[in-house]
């Protein structure tokens, strides 16, 4: 984060470590929570944008917790795959790795203590009865169980623990306000009983702590001065507050809420996107049109292109939704300026230049990409046998169409020479399988010796003699529907049936045969492409599209 950014958050910690502040003279110590239930998504990239890059901002720390109170669908694979998220986008937690099971201790005394304040009791309402008598805007909420002795609450969560009674049959509920017009605060549950395998703790516990309850303890147990999450917790941070009031914890973290990112044209739901996972909608949270950060990263997004997303949103307490292209417009400004210039041919058709000695072979000298003359130059070769794109070609030319077609204008083979069209060869179906050229054997580099003005298009091309086979994958928004969460609509219904579209066949200039992620490469006029990391094989080089060329989006 810059050290010149600012924006509301800042200026609540400016006013917090000002003289006679609440923290004066402390480091400011954030932290980044996750639960480990899924892989982390463009979404989380902005927290982790805003936890870690306000500790960078103010000199501080910030520490990375696994929020893994819910053992239910938590799973190490998610901790390992957020570890090498957060590292790849940059940012790193030193030896400040923590699991909210570390505390589950200490929770549990908290609890005890709450208890023997007379803040919070034993419940035995089922989850439906509880939502019945949780009441109404005006009218309170209720428990028979609210007035239950100190001693028979403290009896009971301690046989809660030993594993008495069955899942749904007692919660440990905080004693607050039964009419608050916050319903949060209407002795919300703490403790529920989840007789679950914990992925670190196994069976020790059967009772586990709500992540309202379990949190602001945290938080404090780390020393945490700002404990900076997304907008839906707002309403919960007087219950956050409460928490840290009533428990003796060692220190006392303020909480901040900013709004949650939100792109169009796609869904950053764990639960759905668990969901199109399972259901093989998407080949795996990997899949490159998942907006995960490992399926990001797939599709050959860059760490530096996500950090600038991030920080050009800015941070507000206004919810709104990002153009997915500005995303895309962030990567495509970053590629341009790192990305190898090469040519590849997706949808081949074979180009002969009739006038060009047989057997003959050159090599001609490109750059490597304009934009980084150090990254110097390489060697393409040239003969009479080469590839273009099919769609470079028509027989009979539409209006305004500047490539080849017989006896049409001339055209610059990039880099290379300028070629006039005499024909093609056709199948038996009468479709063009080979067209047929002469060249200038004078213009060589693309620019004729005489300096005549050039009306046709130049077209990029690949050798015939030492082209490499590739698979091409060409992306497009997972989803049709630019709000596929909005309202009643199911998500699934929304899906874009053309998101994939995969090419075989396609002809690569040789300089990509021992091509490798995460490199980028900007295939000419095609768009900015990577090799797929996970389906490449030696001999079978698959290329996923990152983005395309083309910029619609406007700053």
């Amino acid at each position: 984060m810059d050290e010149n950014t600012k924006n509301f958050i800042h200026d609540f910690i400016d006013e917090d470590i000002a003289e006679g502040g609440s923290y004066a003279g402390m480091q400011i110590h954030t932290r980044f929570p996750p639960e480990p239930n899924g892989y982390l998504h463009i979404g989380h990239a902005k927290a982790i944008y805003v936890d870690f890059g306000t500790a960078q901002k103010y000199g501080g720390i910030c520490n990375l917790r696994m929020d893994d109170t819910n053992p239910s669908k938590e799973d190490v694979e998610y901790v390992d795959a957020i570890k090498e998220d957060i590292h790849w986008l940059g940012y790193d937690w030193d030896d400040r790795f923590y699991y909210a099971s570390d505390y589950f201790e200490d929770m549990y005394n908290y609890a005890v203590e709450l208890i023997k304040k007379g803040l919070a009791y034993v419940c035995e309402l089922s989850p439906e009865q509880t939502r019945e008598m949780r009441g109404s805007v005006g009218v309170p909420a209720r428990s028979p169980y609210r007035d239950r002795p100190i001693e028979e609450s403290l009896d009971l969560f301690s046989r809660m623990r030993a594993g008495e009674f069955e899942n749904g049959k007692m919660t440990l509920r905080a004693k607050i306000d039964l009419a608050s017009g916050n319903f949060n605060m209407r002795d919300p549950v703490i403790y529920r009983i989840n007789h679950s395998a914990h992925h670190r703790t196994g069976d020790k516990w059967c009772i586990y702590p709500m992540y309202d309850f379990a949190h602001p303890i945290e938080d404090a147990m780390e020393h945490i001065t700002h404990s900076l999450c997304t907008l839906e917790f707002e309403d919960h941070r007087p219950l956050y507050d409460w928490v840290i009031e009533n428990c003796s914890v060692p220190s006392k973290p303020r909480q901040i809420e900013f709004a949650r990112l939100g792109i169009n044209y796609t869904v950053m739901s764990k639960r759905k996107l668990r969901q199109l996972v399972e259901e093989n909608r998407v080949s795996g949270w990997d899949d490159p049109r998942m907006p995960t950060i490992c399926g990001l990263r797939r599709r050959g997004y860059t760490p530096e292109a996500i950090r600038a997303f991030s920080e050009r949103n800015g941070i507000s307490k206004a919810a709104s939704t990002v153009e997915f292209g500005f995303l895309e417009h962030c990567l495509r400004e970053d590629l341009n300026e790192r990305a190898t210039r090469v040519m590849a041919v997706l949808e081949p058709i074979k180009l002969t230049i009739t006038n060009y000695p047989e057997g003959k072979s050159e090599l001609l000298t490109v750059e490597n990409n304009p934009n980084r003359p150090e990254d110097g130059t390489r060697t393409v070769s040239f003969s009479r046998n080469l590839y273009i794109e099919a769609e470079d070609f028509l027989e009979v030319p539409v209006p305004k169409y500047k490539r080849l077609y017989p006896q049409g204008p001339e055209c610059r083979l990039k880099g290379a020479y300028l070629i006039t069209c005499t024909g093609c060869r056709k199948d038996e179906n009468g479709r063009p399988v080979e067209i047929f050229a002469e060249y200038d054997e004078n213009s060589r580099g693309g620019d004729p010796a005489d300096g005549r003005k050039v009306k046709g298009a130049t077209l990029h091309w690949v050798d015939a003699e030492t082209a490499v086979d590739a698979e091409v994958r060409i992306y497009d928004n997972l989803f049709a529907d630019a709000e596929p969460d909005a309202g009643d609509k199911n998500f699934l219904d929304c899906l874009n049936a053309d998101s994939l579209q995969i090419l075989t066949g396609c002809k690569l200039e040789k300089s990509l045969e021992n091509a490798s992620f995460p490199h980028s490469y900007q295939f000419m006029r095609k768009g900015y492409f990577c090799v797929d990391n996970k389906d490449s094989a030696p001999g079978h080089l698959v290329f996923n599209r990152s983005v395309a060329l083309k910029d619609s989006f406007k700053v």
